[in-house]
């Protein structure tokens, strides 16, 4: 399952998220949105709980929309302390987003995090 998220509890879910969230832009008119909600689905079960993939109603959530420039829908955000990473938009169908999700999870998990563990062990880590 999905966690929808709002405007209002858009910080406290994602921004302020401890672990990078997979932020998916989508409306109910939205074709392109159903068709790739599977690979969604699949890509946050390899993942596990290393990533959070969460639901937004472009429509409902407009200051939302505004603010992260929305041009298309699905608009994916991968958001990580607060930041974009990376900007899915315009794929031509479930292929590109295949590949893109799978560019992302090779991405983020090939580099160490250093929020994530104690800092003796980043000290550890870094000096070795």
């Amino acid at each position: 399952m999905v966690l929808s998220v709002s405007e209002r509890t858009f910080t406290q879910e994602v921004l302020e998220s401890p672990i990078p969230v997979l932020v998916n832009f989508e409306a109910p008119w939205c074709g392109l949105c159903r068709i790739i909600h599977p690979l969604l689905l699949q890509f946050q079960a390899q993942c596990g709980e290393e990533i959070k993939l969460v639901v937004v109603n472009a429509d409902q959530n407009f200051k939302l929309s505004t603010a992260y420039r929305l041009k298309s829908l699905p608009t994916l955000l991968l958001i990580e302390n607060g930041s974009i990473r990376h900007r899915l938009e315009g794929f031509r169908g479930r292929e590109d987003l295949r590949l893109a999700l799978e560019d992302i999870k090779v991405s983020y998990t090939s580099c160490p995090k250093i929020y994530k563990g104690s800092k003796t062990a980043d000290l550890e880590y870094w000096s070795a």
